[in-house]
């Protein structure tokens, strides 16, 4: 989504979303407030506030797209914290009460509690429920600290309780529309595989194969047993029970529909039939000429 894309449910600019909390903070050159309180300043977004609140007053947004945290790199995080507090301010927006609601930051607020720090930074934003969720869901693709499940569920949300399309949410998080319908297709496995792709017990390509499978969970254990790679887990996948030599029951798999879109893009501007693929890393194009002229003029066109 560009910086001066769509506009918001108030009519009101939206932000960059695309560009992550370090670029929101950019905007917000260091000032002093009228009480000669430091802050962060307002910038040229008169909606923007930084200031130093009671971390009491800073409450996490329990709908956020990460739900799981590592313990470990929650460790030395709380450690860097205590010897030198949180250098980076927490981005939120005014709830009710004279309290905040955590957009970005929530590992750095929780660092801070266990640090036992009385006050933190924080930058404040008006928004809505939905541009809360969307820069929410981008600044935690961006630092990679989502899994895939999580990554898909936020997606799902932006598409069931946003009214996204699948290709205003690929603008938005910086990702092909494949990528996000091939994530949101692992929400159709059962919650204990979900449960494993979490855990990281199995990867997403090994997830993706069990789609339309009979038995997914005892396919993925199966799996995890014998420590087996992606590409065995399709093969063990398109047997049945898993078992190899068995006839496999699978109904035909319903391709990809940004595929089948594409080819009929293609068709479109080319008047010649295509066939795409896709492995969920690369694929390969296939168009069908019908005598030599045709491949001419196709030719012509991806010189020109």
């Amino acid at each position: 989504m560009s910086e001066g894309g769509s506009q918001g449910s108030s009519g009101r600019r939206r932000p960059g979303l695309g560009r992550g909390l370090s670029a929101l903070l950019d905007e917000i050159g260091p000032s002093h407030g009228n009480d000669g309180e430091s802050t962060y300043g307002a910038g040229q977004a008169s909606s923007v506030l930084g200031q130093m609140v009671s971390i009491g007053r800073v409450k996490p947004n329990a709908k956020q797209p990460r739900k799981r945290f590592d313990d470990g790199a929650q460790s030395e995080l709380i450690d860097s914290v205590r010897r030198q507090g949180l250098l980076q301010p927490i981005l939120v927006r005014p709830m009710d009460g004279g309290k905040f609601e955590i957009v970005a930051g929530e590992r750095r607020w929780r660092a801070a509690q266990a640090a036992q720090l009385h006050e933190i930074p924080v930058v404040v934003r008006d928004l809505s429920d939905s541009e809360a969720f969307e820069i929410s869901l981008v600044e935690n693709i961006q630092r990679q600290d989502l899994s895939p499940i999580e990554e898909a569920e936020g997606y799902r949300r932006l598409t069931e309780e946003f009214s996204h399309t699948q290709d205003a949410v690929a603008r938005l998080v910086g990702k092909s529309r494949s990528h996000v319908a091939n994530l949101m297709r692992l929400l159709e496995l059962p919650q204990s595989v979900r449960a494993m792709v979490d855990e990281g017990q199995i990867a997403m390509g090994h997830a993706r194969a069990l789609i339309g499978t009979e038995n997914p969970e005892r396919l993925a254990r199966e799996i995890i047993d014998r420590g087996l790679n992606a590409r065995q887990a399709e093969a063990l996948a398109k047997t049945s029970g898993g078992k190899p030599g068995a006839a496999s029951v699978r109904k035909p798999a319903e391709r990809d529909a940004d595929l089948v879109a594409l080819e009929d893009r293609i068709k479109e501007a080319t008047g010649m039939v295509a066939r795409l693929s896709f492995d969920g890393e690369g694929g390969q194009l296939t168009v069908k000429y019908r005598d030599l002229d045709q491949l001419d003029m196709l030719v012509e066109r991806l010189s020109a």
